[in-house]
């Protein structure tokens, strides 16, 4: 076994980095080395406003105490424990936390590690529930056109982003798309849900009647889509969506990876437009991103229909070495206690005025050609180089950097999802940031 460790903590050659730039960022690294509440620390010493959450996943901001001490005194007491045919007393209390957090119908959570296997194991379980109430022949999935659900071969099955697609093969069987709900013509410049698009939901009318209603295990959404640009729900789309489930018994999934735990001002997105799905998948914010962790809330409805048979026999032949973590599950539990002591699920609501007005401040600089938002989330979407698709937005996204902001961009639109703790302040430096950065862009 070689003992060789690294020479130099520079050496980026082994790490092949997900989602990115790999050449440009090694001949440029941009290195994270501590944070703090609303800011990282880079190599250089400077202090770095996070305007993104990390990944749409710190919503307490960083370095909080509670999350910190939870996870250095579990460590000492069980650092890990198995989640087949054994348990320990931090994985159900955190359920039993999670649930009573959730809308009323959602009475029980299934562990992941991540909203990737979050999604994968929401489509499971409604597969696997069709069969086990004796329709087996229900199999078929349908996403949405731009949804992003993950990277594993269910999600980007379901999803609709085509980078994240077209490398991988023939992925799942038995999957159709709705078309995805952004129009710029009609809904340039909303503030909240756009006034046009609704109709779009009939759509799945269609797609039912094409595959025949009885084929149709599960449909699943984003009630607002966040990595591919943040868009979202025109008004009265996702009730239409939800009556049309409901006609045909399809069951009908939330991702709500990104809008779980306060981003849009209530605990969840289902509760925020009060459509309530039979599932809800999520991960982010449940640890506050510090330990890997995801959850499907069900219903107690599709969870007994699994509870039947010889009392000895496993029920649901899926789950992770790492479901229920104890780790993660006192990250969890130090996370929900930060977010109840300081009233972070619903701040949302109380800045979202002001974060409103500050993003469409932007409104008339060069090359911005809509902005939109809700909650603490806001995009703001540029024309695209001709030819150079991008290129505009990760430019924006450098020289934001370089001024001291952390942005986020998905094609040649940029995402903002700023820690739920942020002060008006904070929002002022970053939009004043930006304004500059969209000012001096070519």
């Amino acid at each position: 076994m070689s003992t060789r460790t690294t020479v130099a903590p520079n050496d980026l050659r082994a790490f092949w980095m997900p989602f990115t730039a790999n050449r440009q960022f090694k001949s440029a690294p941009r290195m994270l080395v501590s944070a703090e509440g609303m800011h990282y620390t880079s190599a250089d010493g400077r202090q770095i406003l996070d305007g993104t959450a990390g990944l749409w996943c710190v919503n307490a901001g960083h370095k909080r105490p509670k999350i910190v001490k939870a996870i250095q005194e579990q460590a000492e007491e069980l650092d890990y424990a198995p989640a087949f045919q054994m348990g320990h007393p931090k994985v159900f209390e955190l359920a039993n936390r999670l649930v009573d957090l959730a809308p009323e119908p959602f009475e029980h959570a299934f562990f992941t590690n991540s909203g990737s296997e979050s999604v994968e194991t929401a489509l499971k379980i409604a597969l696997a529930y069709h069969r086990a109430k004796g329709e087996g022949q229900r199999f078929r999935l349908i996403g949405r056109e731009r949804g992003y659900h993950g990277v594993n071969f269910g999600g980007i099955s379901v999803g609709g982003i085509v980078p994240n697609r077209k490398m991988f093969g023939t992925l799942l069987t038995g999957v159709d798309h709705l078309p995805h709900t952004h129009d710029l013509a009609r809904n340039a410049w909303t503030r909240g849900q756009p006034e046009h698009g609704a109709e779009l939901a009939d759509e799945l009318e269609r797609i039912v009647g094409l595959h025949g209603p009885e084929t149709v295990a599960a449909v699943i959404v984003e009630p607002m889509a966040g990595s591919t640009g943040v868009l979202m729900p025109p008004k009265g789309y996702l009730e239409r969506l939800r009556a049309i489930t409901k006609k045909y018994g399809i069951l009908l999934i939330f991702d709500e990876v990104i809008t779980g735990f306060g981003r849009l001002g209530a605990p969840f997105a289902a509760e925020y437009f009060d459509v309530m799905p039979d599932m809800i998948v999520c991960a982010k914010g449940l640890t506050n991103g510090v330990i890997p962790m995801g959850a499907v809330l069900t219903t107690a409805e599709i969870h007994d229909a699994f509870m039947q048979g010889p009392e000895h026999m496993i029920e649901l032949f899926h789950g992770y070495t790492y479901s229920g973590n104890p780790m993660a599950c006192a990250a969890g539990l130090g996370t929900l206690e930060t977010y109840a002591d300081e009233g972070l699920l619903t701040r949302a609501a109380e800045l979202g005025p002001y974060w409103e007005d500050a993003l469409h401040s932007l409104k008339g600089l060069p090359n911005v050609i809509d902005i939109r938002n809700m909650g603490l989330i806001g995009a703001i979407e540029l024309e695209p180089i001709a030819g150079a698709p991008t290129q505009r937005a990760f430019s924006a996204f450098l020289k934001a950097y370089e001024k001291g902001c952390l942005i986020r961009t998905t094609g040649d639109i940029i995402a903002l999802s700023p820690p739920l703790i942020i002060e008006k302040a904070h929002i002022d430096q970053l939009i004043g940031t930006l304004a500059d950065v969209l000012k001096g862009l070519e």
